[in-house]
């Protein structure tokens, strides 16, 4: 059974709520403005420090190792269950993705699984379409979308979203160490920053580029798989929502911007199902598996063949 069929044999006709707590907003609104703070910071020094290989390496890097946590592990590992892996793996990608600073494993898993049980129906937590009509009706839709959700009430029982999880002590343990990967995603850059150009400078510029630039960036490119590819896209799947899937966010997300594909085909560890439509998270899991590091990788029926043969 699915994470998705397994998430709808739970849907309530009614739902208790509970408001986002003023400690849950303000860590959600330092989320969203310490990486922008961090951003212009790094702007402003272009003008006495500049931008070296070594900043653009750490800001490629990170994003790299930090974005397939989410897209690899968050996602297609932990949410949907799309391939199986041994428990060291499980782990790291559990750390990677944590590093995004986008929640624990367990919450970010919850919310999507949520967001699949409800998709752009009332009870999705991200949707850019209940909002009302005409222009004002799709800028609230869209700024919902893409970060007002974080401040919204949730039902109080989200735990009844991640069962599996929570009787995984691996899981449960990497959770709980959230905010320990989150200073380790700033820390790191900063460390290998200061050490490859023996300077407080470097150490400070590779806090902000691999650190909160490159939070920043990842930040809004996920969320831009809540509110763009629920907008603006092709659609080549009759999905039950509005899900399309976009090209750009494809490249950016690592393939997650196939959105219409995956909404589809949500258990697919394959998001791009055409040859040109690239999914850099789908090649990492290939090459796990051709490591014996993965198994069980599920594709779509009718594209298994082909993707076997990619």
């Amino acid at each position: 059974m699915s994470p998705t069929s397994a998430v709808t044999e739970l849907d309530r006709p009614t739902e208790a709520l509970v408001p986002a707590s003023p400690l849950r907003k303000a860590i959600n609104l330092g989320i969203i403005l310490v990486p922008f703070i961090g951003l212009v910071t790094a702007i402003v020094l272009l003008w006495g420090w500049g931008f070296g290989w070594v900043e653009l390496g750490l800001l490629v890097g990170m994003y790299l190792l930090t974005g397939l946590g989410i897209t690899v592990g968050f996602h297609r590992l932990f949410t949907h269950r799309s391939f199986e892996t041994y428990g060291w793996v499980r782990l790291l990608f559990a750390a990677f993705g944590s590093m995004a600073a986008q929640g624990s494993v367990i919450s970010w898993v919850a919310l999507h699984r949520r967001h699949h049980q409800h998709s752009d129906q009332p009870g999705d937590p991200h949707s850019p379409h209940l909002h009302g009509t005409g222009i004002l009706g799709t800028l609230r839709g869209v700024w919902h979308a893409h970060i007002g959700w974080m401040f919204d009430a949730r039902p109080e029982d989200m735990d009844r979203y991640t069962p599996d999880l929570d009787r995984s002590r691996l899981v449960v343990v990497a959770s709980y160490l959230f905010p320990l990967w989150v200073a380790l995603g700033l820390l790191i850059p900063a460390v290998i920053g200061g050490v490859l150009t023996g300077t407080w400078m470097g150490a400070l510029a590779g806090l902000l580029w691999g650190g909160l630039v490159r939070m920043f960036l990842f930040h809004h490119v996920t969320w831009g798989i809540n509110s763009i590819c629920h907008m603006w896209g092709t659609r080549e799947h009759r999905a039950n929502d509005h899900s399309t899937n976009n090209w750009l966010l494809g490249i950016l997300a690592f393939g997650e911007g196939w959105h219409n594909n995956h909404h589809a085909y949500p258990t697919s560890a394959r998001h791009g199902l055409r040859w040109w439509q690239i999914d850099v998270s789908y090649y990492v899991i290939r090459v796990l598996a051709w490591m014996r590091l993965a198994w069980k990788v599920k594709l779509p029926v009718e594209r298994s063949r082909l993707a076997e043969g990619c």
